[in-house]
Protein backbone atom coordinates (compact mmCIF):
# COMPACT_ATOMS: atom_id res chain seq x y z
CA UNK A 1 0.00 0.00 0.00
CA UNK A 2 1.27 3.36 -0.90
CA UNK A 3 0.77 6.55 0.15
CA UNK A 4 0.88 10.10 -1.23
CA UNK A 5 1.15 13.21 0.34
CA UNK A 6 -0.73 16.28 -0.44
CA UNK A 7 -0.84 19.86 1.20
CA UNK A 8 -3.86 18.93 3.27
CA UNK A 9 -3.74 15.25 4.01
CA UNK A 10 -2.15 11.89 3.32
CA UNK A 11 -4.31 10.13 1.17
CA UNK A 12 -3.89 6.06 1.14
CA UNK A 13 -2.74 4.66 -2.70
CA UNK A 14 -4.83 1.67 -3.70
CA UNK A 15 -2.16 -0.13 -5.32
CA UNK A 16 -2.02 -2.92 -2.89
CA UNK A 17 0.53 -6.07 -3.16
CA UNK A 18 -1.47 -9.36 -5.09
CA UNK A 19 -2.45 -11.73 -2.56
CA UNK A 20 -1.24 -14.28 -4.69
CA UNK A 21 1.04 -15.72 -7.10
CA UNK A 22 -1.69 -16.90 -9.89
CA UNK A 23 -3.01 -13.35 -11.20
CA UNK A 24 -5.98 -13.52 -12.94
CA UNK A 25 -6.19 -10.95 -16.03
CA UNK A 26 -10.17 -10.76 -16.78
CA UNK A 27 -12.76 -8.80 -18.70
CA UNK A 28 -15.57 -7.82 -17.16
CA UNK A 29 -17.73 -6.46 -20.30
CA UNK A 30 -18.29 -7.30 -23.55
CA UNK A 31 -14.48 -7.86 -24.54
CA UNK A 32 -12.24 -4.97 -25.84
CA UNK A 33 -11.30 -3.52 -22.67
CA UNK A 34 -7.81 -3.34 -23.64
CA UNK A 35 -6.65 -6.83 -21.10
CA UNK A 36 -3.09 -7.20 -22.82
CA UNK A 37 -1.70 -3.65 -21.90
CA UNK A 38 -1.89 -4.98 -17.98
CA UNK A 39 0.36 -7.96 -18.42
CA UNK A 40 2.96 -5.32 -18.72
CA UNK A 41 2.01 -3.27 -15.66
CA UNK A 42 1.64 -6.47 -13.78
CA UNK A 43 5.03 -7.69 -14.51
CA UNK A 44 6.14 -4.10 -13.20
CA UNK A 45 4.63 -4.04 -10.51
CA UNK A 46 5.74 -7.32 -9.57
CA UNK A 47 9.18 -6.19 -9.68
CA UNK A 48 8.69 -3.36 -7.83
CA UNK A 49 6.93 -5.53 -5.32
CA UNK A 50 9.61 -8.52 -5.11
CA UNK A 51 12.64 -6.68 -6.11
CA UNK A 52 13.07 -10.00 -8.64
CA UNK A 53 13.26 -9.02 -12.27
CA UNK A 54 11.89 -12.20 -12.97
CA UNK A 55 9.09 -12.48 -10.38
CA UNK A 56 6.39 -13.34 -13.05
CA UNK A 57 8.05 -16.10 -14.96
CA UNK A 58 4.76 -17.88 -16.80
CA UNK A 59 2.37 -15.20 -18.48
CA UNK A 60 -0.08 -17.99 -19.77
CA UNK A 61 -2.77 -17.74 -22.26
CA UNK A 62 -5.77 -19.32 -20.50
CA UNK A 63 -8.54 -19.94 -22.92
CA UNK A 64 -9.83 -19.17 -26.72
CA UNK A 65 -7.75 -18.66 -29.88
CA UNK A 66 -6.67 -16.42 -32.54
CA UNK A 67 -9.88 -15.21 -31.84
CA UNK A 68 -8.84 -12.66 -29.35
CA UNK A 69 -6.97 -9.69 -30.06
CA UNK A 70 -4.77 -8.20 -27.53
CA UNK A 71 -2.27 -5.11 -27.91
CA UNK A 72 0.54 -4.51 -25.84
CA UNK A 73 3.18 -2.45 -26.12
CA UNK A 74 2.10 -1.45 -29.65
CA UNK A 75 2.01 -5.13 -30.79
CA UNK A 76 -1.06 -6.43 -32.26
CA UNK A 77 -1.26 -9.92 -30.91
CA UNK A 78 -3.95 -12.86 -31.48
CA UNK A 79 -2.56 -15.91 -30.11
CA UNK A 80 0.32 -15.17 -28.15
CA UNK A 81 0.18 -13.86 -24.97
CA UNK A 82 1.04 -10.46 -24.01
CA UNK A 83 4.32 -11.58 -22.17
CA UNK A 84 5.96 -11.57 -25.72
CA UNK A 85 7.10 -7.92 -24.96
CA UNK A 86 8.85 -8.36 -21.25
CA UNK A 87 11.90 -10.15 -21.70
CA UNK A 88 12.47 -11.23 -17.79
CA UNK A 89 9.28 -13.85 -18.57
CA UNK A 90 10.68 -17.36 -18.65
CA UNK A 91 7.82 -19.13 -20.39
CA UNK A 92 5.20 -17.82 -23.15
CA UNK A 93 2.88 -20.58 -22.18
CA UNK A 94 -0.56 -22.12 -24.00
CA UNK A 95 -2.98 -23.52 -21.19
CA UNK A 96 -4.71 -26.78 -22.46
CA UNK A 97 -8.17 -24.76 -22.76
CA UNK A 98 -6.51 -23.12 -25.99
CA UNK A 99 -6.78 -24.12 -29.03
CA UNK A 100 -4.74 -23.43 -32.09
CA UNK A 101 -3.72 -23.05 -35.31
CA UNK A 102 0.07 -24.02 -35.34
CA UNK A 103 0.43 -21.94 -38.11
CA UNK A 104 -0.76 -19.07 -36.38
CA UNK A 105 2.01 -19.45 -34.02
CA UNK A 106 4.64 -19.19 -36.57
CA UNK A 107 3.20 -15.95 -38.39
CA UNK A 108 3.12 -14.05 -35.08
CA UNK A 109 6.24 -15.76 -33.85
CA UNK A 110 8.92 -14.68 -36.83
CA UNK A 111 8.03 -11.34 -37.56
CA UNK A 112 8.57 -10.42 -33.77
CA UNK A 113 11.43 -13.02 -33.61
CA UNK A 114 13.11 -10.28 -36.14
CA UNK A 115 12.63 -7.41 -33.97
CA UNK A 116 14.08 -8.74 -31.51
CA UNK A 117 11.85 -10.30 -28.98
CA UNK A 118 12.68 -13.95 -28.03
CA UNK A 119 9.63 -15.79 -29.17
CA UNK A 120 10.11 -19.41 -29.88
CA UNK A 121 13.13 -19.67 -27.10
CA UNK A 122 10.12 -19.26 -24.61
CA UNK A 123 7.05 -20.64 -26.01
CA UNK A 124 5.55 -23.64 -24.02
CA UNK A 125 2.49 -25.28 -25.53
CA UNK A 126 0.15 -27.54 -23.27
CA UNK A 127 0.01 -31.52 -25.07
CA UNK A 128 -3.55 -31.11 -24.66
CA UNK A 129 -3.94 -27.76 -26.40
CA UNK A 130 -6.12 -28.85 -29.27
CA UNK A 131 -4.92 -28.07 -33.03
CA UNK A 132 -7.35 -26.05 -34.68
CA UNK A 133 -7.09 -26.44 -38.73
CA UNK A 134 -8.73 -24.74 -42.13
CA UNK A 135 -11.31 -27.36 -41.64
CA UNK A 136 -12.58 -25.89 -38.75
CA UNK A 137 -12.09 -22.47 -40.37
CA UNK A 138 -14.75 -23.25 -43.45
CA UNK A 139 -16.68 -24.85 -40.56
CA UNK A 140 -16.98 -21.31 -38.97
CA UNK A 141 -17.71 -19.66 -42.19
CA UNK A 142 -20.41 -22.74 -43.01
CA UNK A 143 -22.48 -22.10 -39.91
CA UNK A 144 -21.95 -18.26 -40.37
CA UNK A 145 -23.81 -18.89 -43.74
CA UNK A 146 -26.27 -21.38 -42.39
CA UNK A 147 -27.48 -19.21 -39.28
CA UNK A 148 -28.40 -16.42 -42.24
CA UNK A 149 -29.48 -18.66 -45.52
CA UNK A 150 -31.52 -21.58 -43.78
CA UNK A 151 -32.67 -20.22 -40.71
CA UNK A 152 -32.93 -16.51 -41.04
CA UNK A 153 -31.08 -14.85 -38.61
CA UNK A 154 -28.20 -12.02 -38.20
CA UNK A 155 -25.01 -12.70 -39.17
CA UNK A 156 -23.42 -13.47 -35.67
CA UNK A 157 -19.85 -11.74 -36.75
CA UNK A 158 -17.72 -14.98 -36.13
CA UNK A 159 -14.01 -14.09 -36.88
CA UNK A 160 -13.72 -16.86 -38.85
CA UNK A 161 -10.64 -18.50 -37.18
CA UNK A 162 -12.31 -21.92 -36.53
CA UNK A 163 -12.91 -21.56 -32.68
CA UNK A 164 -16.30 -23.17 -32.28
CA UNK A 165 -16.00 -25.87 -34.50
CA UNK A 166 -12.32 -26.74 -33.07
CA UNK A 167 -14.15 -26.99 -29.63
CA UNK A 168 -17.09 -28.93 -30.79
CA UNK A 169 -14.33 -31.48 -31.67
CA UNK A 170 -13.68 -31.53 -28.24
CA UNK A 171 -17.18 -32.39 -26.49
CA UNK A 172 -17.62 -34.61 -29.45
CA UNK A 173 -14.31 -36.21 -28.57
CA UNK A 174 -12.38 -35.86 -32.07
CA UNK A 175 -9.66 -34.34 -30.74
CA UNK A 176 -6.13 -33.89 -32.31
CA UNK A 177 -3.83 -32.68 -29.68
CA UNK A 178 -0.62 -31.08 -30.21
CA UNK A 179 1.48 -34.02 -28.58
CA UNK A 180 -0.08 -36.03 -31.73
CA UNK A 181 2.61 -34.07 -33.44
CA UNK A 182 5.01 -35.90 -31.24
CA UNK A 183 3.54 -39.41 -32.88
CA UNK A 184 4.52 -41.17 -35.93
CA UNK A 185 3.64 -39.38 -38.61
CA UNK A 186 1.14 -41.76 -39.58
CA UNK A 187 -1.18 -41.57 -36.59
CA UNK A 188 -1.64 -38.14 -37.11
CA UNK A 189 -2.28 -38.24 -40.72
CA UNK A 190 -5.05 -40.54 -39.91
CA UNK A 191 -6.84 -38.78 -37.58
CA UNK A 192 -6.34 -35.59 -39.63
CA UNK A 193 -7.84 -37.17 -42.66
CA UNK A 194 -10.45 -38.35 -40.93
CA UNK A 195 -11.31 -35.10 -39.69
CA UNK A 196 -11.19 -33.04 -42.80
CA UNK A 197 -13.32 -35.23 -44.58
CA UNK A 198 -15.79 -35.02 -42.11
CA UNK A 199 -15.45 -30.76 -42.43
CA UNK A 200 -15.98 -31.54 -45.93
CA UNK A 201 -19.40 -33.81 -45.88
CA UNK A 202 -21.27 -31.62 -43.05
CA UNK A 203 -20.30 -28.19 -45.31
CA UNK A 204 -21.65 -30.38 -48.01
CA UNK A 205 -24.73 -31.69 -46.56
CA UNK A 206 -25.80 -30.31 -43.04
CA UNK A 207 -24.99 -26.99 -44.01
CA UNK A 208 -25.92 -27.67 -47.32
CA UNK A 209 -24.06 -24.49 -49.25
CA UNK A 210 -23.79 -23.99 -53.02
CA UNK A 211 -20.92 -24.46 -54.97
CA UNK A 212 -20.33 -20.86 -55.16
CA UNK A 213 -20.55 -20.23 -51.96
CA UNK A 214 -17.72 -22.95 -51.01
CA UNK A 215 -15.35 -21.25 -53.29
CA UNK A 216 -16.09 -17.80 -51.42
CA UNK A 217 -14.78 -19.24 -48.34
CA UNK A 218 -11.38 -19.49 -49.68
CA UNK A 219 -11.12 -15.51 -50.66
CA UNK A 220 -12.49 -15.01 -47.55
CA UNK A 221 -10.10 -16.71 -45.51
CA UNK A 222 -7.23 -15.35 -47.92
CA UNK A 223 -8.20 -11.83 -48.28
CA UNK A 224 -8.65 -11.98 -43.96
CA UNK A 225 -5.11 -13.34 -43.76
CA UNK A 226 -3.80 -11.04 -46.26
CA UNK A 227 -4.98 -7.99 -44.48
CA UNK A 228 -3.79 -9.40 -41.01
CA UNK A 229 -0.27 -9.96 -41.91
CA UNK A 230 0.40 -7.17 -44.16
CA UNK A 231 2.92 -6.00 -42.39
CA UNK A 232 4.69 -9.38 -42.46
CA UNK A 233 4.61 -9.57 -45.97
CA UNK A 234 5.81 -6.32 -46.90
CA UNK A 235 8.57 -6.29 -44.30
CA UNK A 236 9.79 -9.50 -46.69
CA UNK A 237 8.75 -12.41 -43.78
CA UNK A 238 6.77 -14.22 -45.26
CA UNK A 239 5.67 -14.46 -49.45
CA UNK A 240 2.21 -13.48 -50.18
CA UNK A 241 1.20 -16.86 -51.24
CA UNK A 242 2.18 -18.29 -47.31
CA UNK A 243 -1.56 -17.08 -46.89
CA UNK A 244 -3.25 -18.34 -49.97
CA UNK A 245 -5.88 -20.99 -49.06
CA UNK A 246 -6.71 -21.55 -52.72
CA UNK A 247 -4.09 -24.00 -52.90
CA UNK A 248 -5.82 -26.52 -49.99
CA UNK A 249 -8.79 -26.68 -52.89
CA UNK A 250 -9.55 -30.46 -54.05
CA UNK A 251 -9.87 -31.38 -57.62
CA UNK A 252 -14.10 -31.25 -57.43
CA UNK A 253 -16.35 -28.72 -55.24
CA UNK A 254 -16.33 -29.96 -51.52
CA UNK A 255 -12.86 -31.54 -51.64
CA UNK A 256 -10.11 -30.46 -49.90
CA UNK A 257 -6.43 -31.72 -51.19
CA UNK A 258 -5.96 -33.70 -47.88
CA UNK A 259 -2.50 -34.43 -48.76
CA UNK A 260 -1.38 -31.73 -49.21
CA UNK A 261 -2.81 -29.80 -46.08
CA UNK A 262 -1.75 -32.78 -43.92
CA UNK A 263 2.00 -32.58 -45.15
CA UNK A 264 1.45 -28.84 -44.30
CA UNK A 265 0.36 -29.25 -41.09
CA UNK A 266 2.84 -31.84 -40.46
CA UNK A 267 5.93 -29.77 -40.72
CA UNK A 268 4.96 -26.73 -38.89
CA UNK A 269 3.78 -29.24 -36.00
CA UNK A 270 7.11 -30.73 -36.13
CA UNK A 271 8.77 -27.43 -36.49
CA UNK A 272 6.95 -26.47 -32.87
CA UNK A 273 7.58 -30.22 -31.63
CA UNK A 274 10.58 -28.34 -29.24
CA UNK A 275 7.84 -26.28 -27.81
CA UNK A 276 5.14 -29.16 -27.11
CA UNK A 277 5.42 -29.60 -23.12
CA UNK A 278 3.62 -30.43 -20.00
CA UNK A 279 2.25 -26.93 -19.13
CA UNK A 280 0.98 -28.03 -15.83
CA UNK A 281 4.37 -29.00 -14.57
CA UNK A 282 5.81 -25.61 -15.59
CA UNK A 283 3.12 -24.11 -13.45
CA UNK A 284 3.59 -26.15 -10.35
CA UNK A 285 7.47 -25.76 -10.50
CA UNK A 286 6.90 -22.09 -11.15
CA UNK A 287 5.04 -21.92 -7.75
CA UNK A 288 7.86 -23.86 -6.01
CA UNK A 289 9.97 -21.62 -6.61
CA UNK A 290 8.07 -18.80 -5.46
CA UNK A 291 7.87 -17.11 -8.77
CA UNK A 292 4.49 -15.32 -10.30
CA UNK A 293 1.89 -17.01 -12.86
CA UNK A 294 -0.49 -14.41 -15.09
CA UNK A 295 -3.38 -15.88 -16.71
CA UNK A 296 -4.12 -13.86 -19.73
CA UNK A 297 -7.77 -14.49 -20.85
CA UNK A 298 -9.46 -14.04 -23.71
CA UNK A 299 -12.94 -12.22 -24.40
CA UNK A 300 -14.54 -11.33 -21.47
CA UNK A 301 -17.05 -12.44 -18.81
CA UNK A 302 -20.21 -11.95 -20.94
CA UNK A 303 -18.79 -13.58 -23.61
CA UNK A 304 -18.87 -16.86 -21.42
CA UNK A 305 -20.86 -19.96 -23.01
CA UNK A 306 -22.12 -20.64 -20.30
CA UNK A 307 -22.81 -16.71 -18.77
CA UNK A 308 -23.48 -14.89 -21.62
CA UNK A 309 -26.34 -15.08 -23.78
CA UNK A 310 -26.24 -17.40 -27.10
CA UNK A 311 -25.34 -16.92 -30.14
CA UNK A 312 -23.41 -14.14 -28.97
CA UNK A 313 -20.64 -15.76 -27.10
CA UNK A 314 -17.32 -17.51 -27.35
CA UNK A 315 -16.41 -21.35 -26.95
CA UNK A 316 -14.46 -21.18 -24.16
CA UNK A 317 -14.97 -20.60 -20.62
CA UNK A 318 -13.97 -16.81 -19.79
CA UNK A 319 -14.00 -16.51 -16.01
CA UNK A 320 -11.36 -17.47 -13.41
CA UNK A 321 -12.17 -21.05 -12.72
CA UNK A 322 -11.08 -22.12 -16.38
CA UNK A 323 -7.18 -20.35 -15.41
CA UNK A 324 -7.06 -23.74 -12.87
CA UNK A 325 -8.48 -26.00 -15.65
CA UNK A 326 -5.96 -24.70 -18.29
CA UNK A 327 -3.26 -24.75 -16.53
CA UNK A 328 -3.72 -28.01 -13.85
CA UNK A 329 -3.34 -26.71 -10.90
CA UNK A 330 -6.01 -27.54 -8.03
CA UNK A 331 -8.15 -24.65 -7.35
CA UNK A 332 -6.10 -22.04 -4.59
CA UNK A 333 -6.41 -18.03 -3.66
CA UNK A 334 -6.10 -16.08 -7.33
CA UNK A 335 -6.07 -12.65 -7.37
CA UNK A 336 -8.18 -11.27 -9.97
CA UNK A 337 -7.78 -8.32 -11.84
CA UNK A 338 -10.59 -6.85 -13.96
CA UNK A 339 -10.50 -5.05 -17.12
CA UNK A 340 -13.44 -2.75 -18.43
CA UNK A 341 -13.47 1.31 -20.84
CA UNK A 342 -14.38 3.94 -19.60
CA UNK A 343 -17.42 3.64 -22.31
CA UNK A 344 -18.76 0.78 -23.67
CA UNK A 345 -17.98 -1.19 -26.81
CA UNK A 346 -19.34 -4.12 -28.77
CA UNK A 347 -19.11 -5.93 -32.34
CA UNK A 348 -21.43 -7.95 -33.62
CA UNK A 349 -24.97 -8.50 -32.97
CA UNK A 350 -25.26 -8.01 -29.61
CA UNK A 351 -28.22 -6.19 -28.07
CA UNK A 352 -26.45 -3.24 -26.73
CA UNK A 353 -28.71 -1.56 -24.37
CA UNK A 354 -26.34 1.82 -23.58
CA UNK A 355 -25.37 2.49 -27.15
CA UNK A 356 -25.13 5.85 -28.28
CA UNK A 357 -26.58 7.87 -30.87
CA UNK A 358 -24.22 7.78 -34.12
CA UNK A 359 -25.13 11.40 -34.27
CA UNK A 360 -23.94 12.08 -31.35
CA UNK A 361 -20.34 14.18 -31.33
CA UNK A 362 -18.69 12.00 -28.92
CA UNK A 363 -20.26 8.88 -30.79
CA UNK A 364 -18.66 9.72 -34.07
CA UNK A 365 -15.17 10.55 -32.41
CA UNK A 366 -14.82 7.27 -30.76
CA UNK A 367 -15.56 5.33 -33.60
CA UNK A 368 -12.63 6.49 -35.23
CA UNK A 369 -10.48 4.58 -32.35
CA UNK A 370 -12.66 1.21 -32.24
CA UNK A 371 -12.14 -1.23 -34.46
CA UNK A 372 -11.60 -4.94 -33.74
CA UNK A 373 -7.74 -6.27 -33.34
CA UNK A 374 -8.80 -9.55 -34.60
CA UNK A 375 -11.09 -8.69 -37.97
CA UNK A 376 -10.58 -4.74 -38.01
CA UNK A 377 -14.54 -4.28 -37.41
CA UNK A 378 -16.25 -1.32 -36.48
CA UNK A 379 -17.06 -1.49 -33.26
CA UNK A 380 -20.86 -0.14 -31.90
CA UNK A 381 -19.76 2.51 -28.83
CA UNK A 382 -22.04 3.16 -25.81
CA UNK A 383 -21.95 4.71 -22.30
CA UNK A 384 -20.45 3.06 -19.52
CA UNK A 385 -22.87 0.28 -18.32
CA UNK A 386 -22.25 -0.55 -14.52
CA UNK A 387 -25.14 -3.35 -14.55
CA UNK A 388 -22.77 -5.70 -16.46
CA UNK A 389 -19.86 -4.97 -15.10
CA UNK A 390 -21.49 -5.16 -11.58
CA UNK A 391 -22.72 -8.38 -12.09
CA UNK A 392 -19.34 -9.83 -13.49
CA UNK A 393 -18.12 -8.52 -9.98
CA UNK A 394 -20.91 -10.22 -8.24
CA UNK A 395 -20.49 -13.97 -9.72
CA UNK A 396 -17.24 -13.61 -10.98
CA UNK A 397 -15.19 -12.30 -8.23
CA UNK A 398 -12.77 -9.47 -8.33
CA UNK A 399 -9.64 -7.91 -6.49
CA UNK A 400 -8.48 -4.87 -8.62
CA UNK A 401 -10.43 -3.13 -11.64
CA UNK A 402 -8.99 -1.16 -14.36
CA UNK A 403 -10.39 1.60 -16.44
CA UNK A 404 -9.08 1.81 -19.56
CA UNK A 405 -9.36 4.82 -22.29
CA UNK A 406 -10.44 7.82 -19.79
CA UNK A 407 -8.94 9.63 -22.29
CA UNK A 408 -11.10 9.36 -25.13
CA UNK A 409 -14.07 10.95 -23.27
CA UNK A 410 -12.53 14.01 -23.49
CA UNK A 411 -15.34 16.50 -24.70
CA UNK A 412 -13.52 18.67 -26.66
CA UNK A 413 -14.53 20.48 -30.41
CA UNK A 414 -17.88 19.79 -31.17
CA UNK A 415 -18.95 17.42 -28.38
CA UNK A 416 -17.99 20.11 -25.79
CA UNK A 417 -19.61 20.47 -22.58
CA UNK A 418 -21.78 17.54 -23.14
CA UNK A 419 -22.72 15.70 -20.55
CA UNK A 420 -21.41 12.04 -19.83
CA UNK A 421 -23.75 9.01 -19.06
CA UNK A 422 -23.50 6.51 -16.51
CA UNK A 423 -26.04 3.30 -16.64
CA UNK A 424 -26.47 2.13 -12.93
CA UNK A 425 -29.73 0.28 -13.70
CA UNK A 426 -32.09 -1.01 -16.19
CA UNK A 427 -36.26 -0.47 -15.91
CA UNK A 428 -39.19 -2.08 -18.29
CA UNK A 429 -42.44 -0.61 -19.68
CA UNK A 430 -44.69 -1.62 -16.42
CA UNK A 431 -41.54 0.53 -14.49
CA UNK A 432 -39.89 -2.93 -12.74
CA UNK A 433 -36.39 -1.79 -11.72
CA UNK A 434 -33.35 -4.64 -12.44
CA UNK A 435 -30.19 -3.94 -10.25
CA UNK A 436 -28.88 -6.64 -12.18
CA UNK A 437 -28.50 -8.31 -15.61
CA UNK A 438 -31.66 -10.96 -16.31
CA UNK A 439 -30.86 -14.41 -16.95
CA UNK A 440 -33.54 -14.17 -19.74
CA UNK A 441 -32.85 -13.08 -23.01
CA UNK A 442 -36.53 -12.15 -23.76
CA UNK A 443 -36.85 -9.87 -20.46
CA UNK A 444 -33.16 -8.43 -21.01
CA UNK A 445 -34.99 -7.21 -24.49
CA UNK A 446 -37.02 -5.57 -23.00
CA UNK A 447 -35.56 -3.37 -21.03
CA UNK A 448 -34.21 0.38 -20.90
CA UNK A 449 -30.98 1.87 -19.21
CA UNK A 450 -31.15 4.36 -16.43
CA UNK A 451 -28.87 6.70 -16.45
CA UNK A 452 -26.79 9.34 -14.19
CA UNK A 453 -25.19 12.52 -15.87
CA UNK A 454 -22.66 14.19 -14.92
CA UNK A 455 -20.26 16.56 -16.06
CA UNK A 456 -17.62 16.07 -19.04
CA UNK A 457 -14.23 17.28 -18.91
CA UNK A 458 -12.63 18.79 -21.66
CA UNK A 459 -8.83 18.61 -21.11
CA UNK A 460 -6.57 16.22 -22.82
CA UNK A 461 -5.11 13.79 -20.18
CA UNK A 462 -2.80 11.48 -22.20
CA UNK A 463 -0.06 13.31 -20.65
CA UNK A 464 -1.24 13.20 -16.90
CA UNK A 465 0.71 10.75 -15.03
CA UNK A 466 -1.13 11.32 -11.30
CA UNK A 467 -4.41 10.88 -9.95
CA UNK A 468 -4.54 14.53 -8.39
CA UNK A 469 -3.61 15.84 -11.55
CA UNK A 470 -6.77 14.81 -13.19
CA UNK A 471 -9.64 17.61 -14.12
CA UNK A 472 -12.62 17.54 -11.17
CA UNK A 473 -14.59 16.18 -13.61
CA UNK A 474 -13.21 13.43 -14.53
CA UNK A 475 -11.77 11.96 -11.09
CA UNK A 476 -16.26 12.28 -10.23
CA UNK A 477 -16.51 10.27 -13.49
CA UNK A 478 -14.36 7.69 -12.36
CA UNK A 479 -15.81 7.55 -8.87
CA UNK A 480 -18.66 7.41 -10.16
CA UNK A 481 -18.40 4.52 -12.45
CA UNK A 482 -16.65 2.69 -9.25
CA UNK A 483 -19.40 3.15 -6.91
CA UNK A 484 -22.20 2.31 -9.63
CA UNK A 485 -20.35 -1.16 -9.82
CA UNK A 486 -20.27 -1.85 -6.24
CA UNK A 487 -23.77 -1.05 -6.27
CA UNK A 488 -24.64 -3.71 -8.47
CA UNK A 489 -22.16 -6.10 -7.03
CA UNK A 490 -23.59 -5.59 -3.45
CA UNK A 491 -26.86 -5.31 -4.56
CA UNK A 492 -27.24 -2.24 -2.52
CA UNK A 493 -25.66 -4.06 0.33
CA UNK A 494 -21.64 -3.42 1.82
CA UNK A 495 -18.98 -5.61 0.06
CA UNK A 496 -17.10 -8.24 2.13
CA UNK A 497 -13.98 -6.57 0.66
CA UNK A 498 -14.13 -3.47 -1.77
CA UNK A 499 -12.30 -3.62 -4.94
CA UNK A 500 -9.06 -1.62 -5.84
CA UNK A 501 -9.19 0.72 -8.55
CA UNK A 502 -6.02 -0.62 -9.56
CA UNK A 503 -4.86 1.60 -12.86
CA UNK A 504 -6.57 4.43 -15.17
CA UNK A 505 -5.13 4.02 -19.22
CA UNK A 506 -5.18 7.39 -20.70
CA UNK A 507 -3.92 6.19 -23.56
CA UNK A 508 -2.57 3.02 -25.49
CA UNK A 509 1.37 3.33 -24.18
CA UNK A 510 2.31 1.58 -21.58
CA UNK A 511 3.46 4.79 -20.27
CA UNK A 512 -0.08 6.17 -20.32
CA UNK A 513 -1.34 4.85 -17.23
CA UNK A 514 -2.04 6.12 -13.96
CA UNK A 515 -1.02 3.76 -10.91
CA UNK A 516 -1.33 6.01 -7.80
CA UNK A 517 -4.83 6.43 -7.13
CA UNK A 518 -6.66 6.74 -3.89
CA UNK A 519 -7.96 3.75 -1.70
CA UNK A 520 -11.49 2.76 -2.63
CA UNK A 521 -13.14 4.22 0.81
CA UNK A 522 -11.70 7.71 -0.69
CA UNK A 523 -12.38 7.37 -4.21
CA UNK A 524 -16.50 6.88 -3.51
CA UNK A 525 -16.28 10.27 -1.39
CA UNK A 526 -15.64 11.96 -4.85
CA UNK A 527 -18.51 10.46 -6.29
Amino acid sequence: MRAHKSAKRVIIMALTNFKSRLIADIGISMGDEGKGRLIYEIIDDLKSETGKEGAASVVMKVNGGANSGHTAGGIKLNLLPAGVIAKSVRYLAIGAGVVADPRKFIWEALPLERRGYDILGRLVIDERTMVSDIGHRLLDLAFENYRVEKLGEEPRGSTGRGITPTYMDEVGQFQIFYSDFLLPREVFAHKMAAKLQRACNTIRYVCGVSEAVWDSFFDTLTNAELRANADSIKDGVFAQEEFDFHRFKGANPFELDIEKIIDFYWQTGQMLAKNIADVREICHNALARGEYIIGEFGQAYWLDKRHGFPPNVTASHTGVPEFFQSAGLPVQPVHTVGCCKAYDTKVGTHLFLTQMDDAHPLAQKLKKLEFGTSTGRQRMVGWFDAVEKGDAIRYGGCDDIVINKLDALSCSGECEGAELLVCTHYVDDSGKEYWGVPRSDRIRKNLRPVYAQLPSFSEDISKVRSFADLPANAKRYVAFCLKSVIDVAGRGKPLDKLPNLRYIGVGPLPSQIIRDIPETSELLKLA
